[in-house]
């Protein structure tokens, strides 16, 4: 019986190559790519969104917005003081329509800085919003309250302590595209009641508004929001201007 035929030898196979694992290389790309990235400078896209843009934006809400303004007398203590520093907002009169009691920054309609006292040059006044177009606002003097459309009003929430809501009897109603203001410190200040004898009765165009006070900047320890007291007009009603 013939031999079983022997199986043939395994033929010797060569050992692996041996490769390095690919994530050897990770470690090195990730740190060149770092190294890489934080030697690259800024670009001009980079300069315009970090440096320009917001500078832009500021100045843009500077003159659109807000504004600043220094006060120049003592004509609404102690609410704000000379020298305090206000911002403004110059949404109003449009498209936030002004209301009673809004502390308003308007141009010198007729002179009035002439009687006021200012400790610097400015054509800027700064007063309270007392009579709004339609108003009837008057006063008996003497300690009496101001009456606005018949219903007496309660400023003891900003009137400087001790001064009497008007020493002076008055009684005026304001026209269209016209406000009736009077200062926080009646005894000094030159305001609607003072000017009746301008040729406006003492009221201010509407459109000499520049914007409503809502907040003291300077000096740091003074530094707050200003009230409207919006609160003290709520009985008030509403009257049609006419004229």
């Amino acid at each position: 019986m013939p031999a079983a035929a022997a199986a043939p030898a395994p033929s010797p196979r060569s050992a692996p190559a041996e490769h390095p694992t690919p994530t050897a290389h990770f470690p090195l790309r990730a740190h060149t790519a770092r190294a890489a990235h934080a030697r690259t400078p800024f670009t001009l896209r980079d300069i315009l969104l970090w440096c320009v843009l917001p500078v832009v934006l500021v100045l843009g809400l500077r003159l659109a917005v807000f504004g600043m303004y220094a006060i120049p007398s003592g004509s609404m203590e102690n609410t704000i003081m000379p020298g305090d520093r206000v911002i403004t907002t110059r949404l109003s009169p449009r498209p936030i329509a002004l209301r009673r009691g809004d502390i308003v920054v308007f141009k010198d309609p007729a002179n009035w800085l002439a009687n006021e006292g200012a400790a610097h040059n400015s054509d800027r006044l700064i007063k309270r919003l007392i009579g709004l177009p339609g108003d009837t606002v008057e006063c008996a003097g003497g300690g009496a309250p101001i009456v606005i459309n018949g219903v007496p009003i309660d400023e003891s929430a900003y009137l400087k302590p001790g001064v009497e809501p008007s020493h002076s009897a008055f009684s005026v109603t304001v026209p269209a595209g016209r406000l009736f203001v009077l200062g926080d410190n009646r005894a000094n200040s030159a305001d609607s009641r003072a000017h009746t004898n301008d040729g406006a009765q003492g009221l201010v165009p509407v459109g000499d508004v520049e914007g409503v006070a809502f907040m003291r900047y300077w000096p740091f320890n003074r530094m707050g929001w200003l009230s409207a007291h919006h609160n003290v007009f709520r009985d008030v009603p509403t009257r049609a201007p006419t004229g």
